[in-house]
């Protein structure tokens, strides 16, 4: 029986751009994957394995499949999984011995899904698997992800105490303080019942903590359009519930670990930055002081800002994005890099000398105190473009 189930991946929690199926049977691709991670759901895998069949027969005939990734749970649940298999050809079984949690089991299976839109749901049916059809119709407008939500009109929960109410909103609110630019997305970040675009989170390397794996596809996927469907949490009708304390804890680790990456990279590129800002103002007072060189402010500028951008290029390449650099070495794709990111760094140049100029001309600041409030206003903006850009695409292989 063991050599029916799926072999478990090792090595870094990474999709893949495109299935083996994919790269080899264009035709037969299936269009959808849906990870079910387990453990000890003995009491409901059979039922939940039915009701998700007939629904997606109806929705994706022949271009779907269901993963059971179970955790070597006590109860067998991986053993009733596989039993159900001859009836339903389109499900797999993974069983994971020396890996645990609910989030890395949900990458492992999508590292071995075959479909173009991967997602979760719990095994449990507290999820309610009807909403699938609402969220695969987002998908199929063009959403990148899209989650069901307790929070939207149409959602809700059945019998929470008050204390475990009072949790799940907490954690969405000290969510927003930590990491606002991605919590401020979602309307119900704790979700475990959504599904995303594999094009948008291929070639990630993905490092959750705890049980919840939604923070971490929409922090370092790339995310564009969210759509969300409401639905009702139901209380669970077999087996235990495994939230805790412990669950709580691990996901402020999480928020904060966002927070560090997303926030090391920003320092990183500031002090890049920063020599840039020597660079510039060096070769600004070399070209156009009157004691210098004594050239035009606008000619002078841009020749010092060319030479920043060129400065700032090789330092960011090197280190502020080196890992993902690393992944496509070679000059051609170095200078691949270097164009687009001289091209938003000249975008982010007209800005900075309309601005120079209006600071110097029109407010008579000093030449060197109106450049750096110039080149401080622009920062973000190089950035935000340099991030989503530059890099970008180059992070897939």
């Amino acid at each position: 029986m063991n050599e029916s189930l799926v072999p478990v991946p090792t090595g870094l929690l990474q999709i893949s751009e495109s299935s083996t199926r994919e790269r080899g049977d264009q035709e037969n691709a299936l269009k959808f994957s849906l990870v079910l991670p387990t453990y000890n759901e003995a009491g409901n895998i059979a039922e939940i394995v039915k009701i998700l069949s007939q629904l997606l027969d109806g929705y994706l005939p022949g271009q779907y499949e269901l993963i059971v990734v179970d955790d070597n749970s006590p109860d067998q649940t991986w053993k009733l999984a596989l039993e159900l298999t001859p009836d339903y050809p389109q499900l797999r079984v993974m069983r994971r011995v020396d890996e645990k949690g609910l989030s890395t089991a949900v990458i492992r299976g999508w590292q071995v899904a075959q479909g173009e839109i991967l997602g979760v749901i719990d095994a449990d049916l507290q999820h309610p698997p009807e909403v699938l059809g609402q969220l695969l119709q987002e998908m199929e407008k063009g959403a990148d992800l899209a989650l069901a939500s307790r929070h939207v009109e149409g959602g809700g929960v059945s019998e929470w105490s008050i204390i475990r109410r009072f949790l799940s909103r907490g954690a969405q609110m000290l969510g927003l303080l930590i990491l606002p630019e991605v919590i401020s997305r979602l309307s119900d970040p704790m979700s475990g019942y959504f599904m995303v675009r594999r094009s948008a989170i291929a070639g990630k390397s993905l490092s959750p903590v705890g049980y919840k794996i939604l923070i971490e596809v929409a922090a370092r996927g790339r995310i564009r359009w969210i759509a969300e469907a409401g639905y009702v949490f139901r209380e669970r009708q077999a087996g235990e519930s495994k939230v805790t304390w412990k669950q709580y804890i691990e996901y402020i680790q999480h928020l904060l670990r966002l927070r560090l990456s997303i926030s090391a990279r920003f320092i990183q590129f500031c002090l890049v930055g920063l020599s840039g800002v020597v660079v510039d103002m060096g070769f600004l007072y070399l070209l156009s002081d009157p004691s210098t060189l004594g050239l035009p402010l606008t000619r002078s500028k841009i020749i010092a800002a060319e030479l920043a951008i060129i400065n700032n290029f090789i330092w960011n390449d090197f280190w502020t994005f080196g890992d993902i650099a690393r992944r496509q070495p070679g000059k051609r794709q170095r200078l691949k890099r270097l164009i687009k990111f001289n091209i938003i760094c000249l975008v982010g140049l007209i800005l900075n000398v309309l601005l120079l100029n209006v600071f110097f001309n029109v407010f008579n600041l000093n030449r060197y105190i109106a450049n750096l409030l110039a080149i401080g206003l622009v920062t973000f903006f190089n950035f935000w473009f340099n991030l989503k850009l530059s890099w970008r695409v180059t992070e897939i292989k």
